[in-house]
């Protein structure tokens, strides 16, 4: 179990599972880059972070949820809760929780963003003492939701992503960069500098990035 003090943002999940420099630059070094992507992405949290809560009918439905697990040192916020009422096998009824991840973009091949919507569902579980089973990531481009199922497989990466992240706080070294395909389109690009600082001929494998990605 961790301490309060040694809680880390639940949203540096998604940032290692992308790239462990940029999780360093971003938490580590304290440097924040922004492109068209990041800023688009920041207008769409700013939209679902209100604070409010709804209910319809037999949903009731909560914005910008603190969260937290001692467990996996883990803090922050998930953009939506649902919670759904269903009945128990005795006949009671209960209020099912159900995070829902809120995504710029289009659903990704990796799992960078279901990790860190099992972050939230395990810090939800840890917090109210229900299993969450499922959950959901909306994504702006095609906006529409990918159902997200939180099982063993999930939550066992998920867990060790945290166990990452720990490591990377306790070492305080940035990692060198490591040129790929998706660096042209992050925010840090000119400011990682991956093609000269990897030490190798980079160009035409920037080229080839770019014409992936058109």
């Amino acid at each position: 179990m961790f301490a309060e003090s040694d809680l880390l943002p639940l949203s540096a999940l998604q940032h290692i599972c992308f790239c462990e420099r940029q999780c360093a630059l971003i938490h580590v070094e304290q440097v924040w880059l922004e492109n068209r992507f990041t800023a688009e992405g920041r207008i769409m949290h700013d939209r679902v972070d209100s604070g409010k809560r709804e209910s319809r009918r037999d949903v009731r439905i909560a914005y910008t949820v603190a969260l937290r697990s001692l467990r996996l040192g883990l803090v922050g916020k998930a953009d939506v809760v649902e919670f759904h009422r269903e009945k128990t096998s005795d006949g009671k009824f209960y209020w099912r929780p159900f995070p829902v991840e809120y995504k710029r973009g289009r659903p990704k091949k990796d799992n960078c963003d279901k990790i860190q919507l099992c972050a939230q569902a395990l810090c939800l579980e840890e917090m109210l003492g229900h299993r969450i089973d499922n959950g959901a990531l909306f994504y702006g481009k095609t906006r529409r939701r990918q159902d997200v199922a939180i099982d063993g497989s999930l939550r066992k990466e998920t867990e060790q992503m945290a166990v990452r992240l720990h490591a990377l706080f306790e070492a305080r070294v940035t990692p060198k960069p490591v040129f790929d395909k998706r660096c042209p389109n992050c925010s840090f690009f000119s400011y990682c500098l991956p093609e000269k600082l990897n030490g190798k001929k980079s160009a035409g494998r920037y080229l080839d990035a770019i014409r992936e990605e058109k």
